[in-house]
């Protein structure tokens, strides 16, 4: 699973990122700071199965505290975009190129409007973040459409010709972009593509293109900055324009602070919280800006927004689940480690999904699986819930 970050320069992605993964993205209050895609891990929190049986657990990979489980996604930062990055400017081409792997995109935008189309700094308030989820739309589309036209009028041909399933054809024709034959079946039910392929016309293929990246490149919109009083009113707004998109205010740079406070062991801070817990004694200046954050922040709007908007595209857009492996009577590995492992399925995995996804052996082996906070054994085709703990009973 990857997930993109994108947006126009000077937005904040790079503190987005470095605010989810803790690894330092190069930043500055000019365009461009960003060229070559980042990439670290950042993680999602779901409540941790181990308080169903009221145990610590030990997870081998992300971590454990208060009760919630951190799990591992990969968070790609792409540079910056501009209005033309399909035609090539500032680079987009190679940068629209950066996200053909991403299975999903969190959409930075300066939700205070102090940044205008370019990603040059301007007063705030004075440019409408409106333009900016406009602005991505348009060139997201236009890069699939580029895609797309390539050899449209061939490919069109052919498959009239030789009576080709369309859908099939333009799933495998399409499949680096992550477009498969059950989307296009989907999309082609639209009237509007109704007729022979060799007839469609531009507006015709364009709206493919749109239906086919909203599937493929889902979005929730980070609307960063929100401690400016100006944004509050302007997520308001957005919210309204854009029904269809969940436009969720962050603060990047206050989730950067609580986390690297965190990390020195300051304060106790569990990312996607209202609060901390200052531990140690710190400078008067830094508890000043640790209450801030507080007063500003967490207590108005009841987080940063950065731990939301992870989940909220993993969970809600991606519509994924955690599913531990365990074992009736005994939630250990061999090493002692209890509930060790903990995995992303998408929601309507089977026991035989889960099973294939540990190892294919199990899969091609599987017997039966039990859940183990019911005991209840249960097949193949069974369908797993979210949070889940599955024992698997297979042969040799």
């Amino acid at each position: 699973m990857l997930v993109g970050l994108v947006g126009k320069p000077n937005v904040g992605k790079s503190t987005f990122f470095h605010a989810s993964t803790l690894v330092s993205a190069p930043t500055g209050n000019y365009p461009f700071v960003t060229i070559k895609p980042n990439h670290a891990t950042a993680y999602v929190k779901v409540e941790c199965a181990s308080k169903f049986f009221d145990v610590i657990p030990n997870p081998r990979e992300g971590y454990y505290v208060d009760g919630f489980r951190f799990v591992p996604v990969e968070l790609m930062d792409v540079a910056g975009l501009v209005p033309g990055a399909h035609e090539g400017q500032g680079m987009g081409n190679a940068f629209l190129d950066d996200l053909r792997q991403a299975d999903v995109l969190i959409h930075v935008i300066d939700a205070a409007g102090g940044t205008n189309e370019k990603g040059e700094p301007v007063e705030i308030g004075s440019y409408d973040p409106l333009n900016d989820i406009k602005f991505l739309e348009e060139e997201l589309d236009m890069w699939y459409l580029g895609i797309i036209k390539k050899g449209w009028e061939k490919f069109a041909r052919t498959v009239q010709q030789t009576s080709e399933d369309l859908s099939k054809a333009l799933g495998k024709q399409l499949s680096g972009l992550k477009v498969t034959e059950d989307m296009v079946k989907d999309t082609l039910l639209n009237p509007a593509f109704d007729g022979k392929i060799t007839e469609w016309s531009d507006e015709t293929i364009k709206l493919l293109a749109t239906k086919l990246r909203e599937q493929t490149k889902p979005i929730v919109i980070a609307a960063n900055r929100m401690d400016v009083p100006i944004a509050k009113e302007n997520v308001a707004r957005l919210q309204k324009e854009f029904p269809n998109y969940k436009i969720i205010g962050s603060s990047a740079a206050s989730e950067v602070a609580l986390r690297e406070a965190a990390k020195a062991e300051f304060i106790k801070y569990v990312p996607g919280e209202n609060k901390f817990e200052m531990i140690k004694d710190m400078t008067a200046e830094q508890k000043k800006g640790l209450q801030f954050i507080q007063d500003s922040i967490l207590t108005p709007f009841g987080t940063t927004g950065v731990q939301d908007i992870l989940n909220y595209a993993v969970f809600d857009l991606l519509n994924y689940m955690p599913i531990y492996p365990g074992s009736v009577g005994k939630l250990g590995d061999s090493k002692g480690n209890i509930l060790p492992d903990c995995f992303l399925l998408p929601v309507g995995s089977t026991a035989l999904d889960f099973a294939f996804k540990l190892h294919t052996d199990f899969g091609n082996n599987f017997i039966r699986a039990i859940d183990v906070k019911t005991k209840m054994t249960v097949g193949k085709t069974h369908v797993l819930k979210f949070g889940d703990v599955v024992e698997l009973v297979v042969g040799k």
